[in-house]
């Protein structure tokens, strides 16, 4: 018990709200930056309390906050976007804004050859990150968008990732079982196992429906100036046949690899 007039408890360095304890501020903001998703792009005040479960006061002043220092915007309908402060930001991430600069003009070319979805992906997490797309207007739809997430283990991009990132990830990814997103989707860890395997033998990744029914895709690496997979590069389309297009992909992939020298990536 503090004495009258003392300092607030803290949690570390960080006060905390005895009304939501366990909580940082810092915890609170970024709750409420985090309820913002590709298929949630706009949160009214009641729908970020329901999803962060801070009560509406403290909701309330910490979106103020966000708002006033641009990582929020209102727009005219009352609810809150993510603000453009926090994009100035992100693009000062390596492997978000310099990669697709460089990626960008090889991206362009296979997507002219192939008139094909033709996408981007860096590793985040347990997640294939989205960091840069060309869509093809008669290809079929695709679940993936820029700043959108795949899973690892039923993606091309995401499985060209996790067959570079190691046994540990591995580990986490199949720790709580594999979602299975059509009847083709690898499931099981042993047949996983096999898959990053020839996807490491082979430099390529080729996945049939597993994402979705009669989605196609192949994925390449890309290579950082010391051989670390940074990065994949895929091309997906709905004819069967896409497994013919791996010889572009891999090309593509060696032409974005070879732009990223010394001091291009971290």
């Amino acid at each position: 018990m503090r004495p009258a007039g003392g300092p607030p408890r803290s949690e570390g360095n960080v006060p905390t709200n005895s009304s939501e304890p366990g909580r940082t501020v810092t915890s609170r903001a970024l709750a409420i930056l985090g309820a913002f998703t590709p298929e949630r792009p706009e949160l009214a005040l009641t729908q970020i309390c329901r999803l962060t479960g801070l009560r509406h006061a403290t909701a309330h002043r910490l979106v103020g906050e966000l708002t006033a220092w641009g990582a929020l915007e209102r727009i005219p309908s009352g609810a809150y976007v993510i603000g453009l402060r926090l994009w100035e930001l992100g693009a000062l991430n390596p492997r978000g804004l310099p990669l697709r600069i460089r990626a960008m003009p090889v991206m362009e070319d296979l997507h002219a050859a192939t008139r094909q979805h033709v996408q981007l992906a860096v590793l985040d997490g347990t997640d294939a990150l989205i960091v840069e797309r060309i869509s093809a207007a008669r290809a079929i739809p695709v679940v993936s968008q820029v700043g959108g997430r795949l899973p690892l283990h039923a993606s091309a991009v995401g499985r060209m990732l996790l067959a570079h990132a190691g046994e540990e990830l591995f580990t986490e990814v199949v720790r709580d079982g594999l979602a299975g997103f059509t009847r083709t989707t690898i499931t099981d860890p042993a047949e996983l196992r096999l898959a990053l395997a020839e996807s490491r033998r082979t430099g390529v990744a080729v996945v049939r429906e597993e994402m979705s029914p009669g989605a196609y895709s192949v994925a390449a690496p890309i290579t950082d100036s010391k051989g670390r997979v940074v990065a994949a590069l895929s091309v997906v389309g709905s004819d069967a046949q896409t497994h013919l297009l791996v010889p572009a992909v891999v090309m593509a992939g060696l032409g974005i690899s070879r732009g990223l020298g010394p001091g291009a990536m971290p």
